[in-house]
């Protein structure tokens, strides 16, 4: 199963929880595990608060300044996205939940969060694959 998300920014957080959850009610797995796949080298798939919109713009500048972009990438002299794809190897391009009674099991201030790094793109393909216990 999988989905296409489309970004506005060059760089965002987008809340996927919602089109997840939709995909494990339709699988019918009551019990077992969600992984969820970016297939991207400039995106990755994070657990986060979306709650209040200052945590993804604190999480985006912390993020900047720790990897930022322009700084003498040698993959910058191709395309000018080095720290883009520096970041999406850190953070990484999935995540694994916990289903339970049919729906993703995340905590109360845990939202699954598609993040940007090189936008904006109309075409981020996530995959999702909900696996039955036992």
């Amino acid at each position: 199963m999988n989905f296409t998300i489309s970004s506005t920014k060059k760089q965002e957080l987008i809340d996927i929880t919602d089109q997840v959850n939709e995909l494990v009610i339709k699988s019918k797995v009551k019990n077992g595990i969600c992984n969820v796949f970016v297939a991207h080298a400039t995106a990755a798939i994070v657990i986060n608060e979306n709650y209040d919109p200052n945590v993804c713009t604190d999480f985006l500048n912390a993020l900047n300044k720790a990897i930022p972009d322009n700084a003498g990438y040698l993959h910058d002299k191709v395309d000018g996205n080095a720290g883009a794809h520096i970041k999406a190897a850190i953070l990484g391009p999935g995540e694994t939940i916990p289903v339970e009674n049919n729906k993703l099991k995340l905590g109360r201030w845990q939202n699954l969060m598609l993040v940007e790094l090189d936008g904006p793109r109309s075409d981020r393909n996530v995959e999702v694959r909900v696996v039955k216990e036992g």
